[in-house]
């Protein structure tokens, strides 16, 4: 058993290591960019992505704000089980974040897509829907990204097979930005840019 525990962590020190930070920075950016704007930002993901989409938005929605100034406009089509249940029953689960997007998303609002294969089929079917509305499509996904990854406008990619460990980095780095915004102070100049 200690064997398999210090493998998983050294497995996870290799994937941070090797991971290209600036990655982050860019994926702020255009988060930042959002905010500013005031677009919407939608985040979706099948199970345990679920609950790092859910995660995203409280940080998000009570971490990262500052004082009076604009806020995000954060939305997780994974929080409400009814319509999740009723779109899945009555049109197929693959429409349960297409479908949700259809209500809510207006041109040029990002949507934040996570998948550790990069292959499931409701997450496809929404970035298809993405793209159409001139949405801007960041994904997370793990292994090769598989097809969402050649369809998002940003990626980042966590190259492991292993879906805990791939979890495991996206709800890190969605820590890391809320993090950032926690130390705006610190970084202000450089959001400025963005």
């Amino acid at each position: 058993m200690k064997e398999i525990i210090n493998n998983y962590f050294d497995h996870i020190g290799r994937l941070i290591n090797n991971f290209n930070y600036k990655k982050i920075e860019d994926m702020i950016n255009i988060l930042e960019k959002a905010r500013i704007e005031g677009k919407n930002i939608f985040i979706l993901g099948n199970g345990g992505s679920a609950t790092t989409a859910n995660h995203f938005v409280c940080d998000f929605g009570k971490n990262a704000i500052h004082g009076n100034e604009k806020r995000f406009k954060i939305i997780s089509l994974c929080d409400n089980l009814a319509t999740i249940t009723a779109y899945g029953n009555d049109l197929g689960y693959e429409t349960i974040f297409e479908e949700r997007l259809k209500n809510l998303m207006e041109d040029n609002d990002v949507v934040i897509a996570l998948s550790a294969s990069g292959n499931s089929k409701n997450v496809l079917h929404a970035a298809d829907y993405v793209k159409a509305r001139n949405g801007i499509l960041i994904s997370m996904t793990g292994n090769d990204g598989g097809k969402l990854k050649k369809i998002s406008d940003f990626n980042i990619n966590i190259e492991s097979n292993t879906i805990e460990q791939i979890e495991d980095i996206h709800l890190m780095i969605e820590h890391i930005i809320v993090y950032v915004y926690e130390h705006k102070d610190d970084v202000k100049n450089e959001l400025v840019r963005m």
